[in-house]
């Protein structure tokens, strides 16, 4: 049996269905998909885990405490959830390039 992970990001042009994959090794099989929102993270942690049986989902900084909490509380108490966060200046790096692409309208 396989260890299943999924890894969930942001993008705020991301369309769920479209923007996903799978790569398998046997003993390890790993789910990524790009969401644009939490309706859309909450929905695809929910599928992912009935569907496919996720044993741990990992997300991106962009998931807020709050965001979390939601998901932990959808996908029940045995599916390990935990969350990517950089240091000071490896955030910084990636605000100004998500800034100059246009991710944050009206900023």
């Amino acid at each position: 049996m396989a260890f299943k992970a999924a890894f969930l990001a942001h993008a705020p042009d991301a369309d769920s269905q479209k923007h996903r994959c799978m790569i398998e090794t046997g003993k390890y099989k790993l789910f990524v998909v790009v969401v644009k929102n939490q309706n859309e993270a909450l929905k695809e942690c929910k599928s992912l885990v009935e569907k496919e049986g996720i044993h741990a989902i990992m997300l991106c900084p962009g998931f807020t405490h709050k965001d979390i909490a939601k998901i932990v509380e959808t996908v029940g108490e045995k599916v390990s959830v935990n969350v990517a966060r950089g240091d000071g200046p490896s955030t910084r790096i990636a605000i100004e390039v998500m800034q100059r692409e246009g991710w944050f309208p009206g900023k």
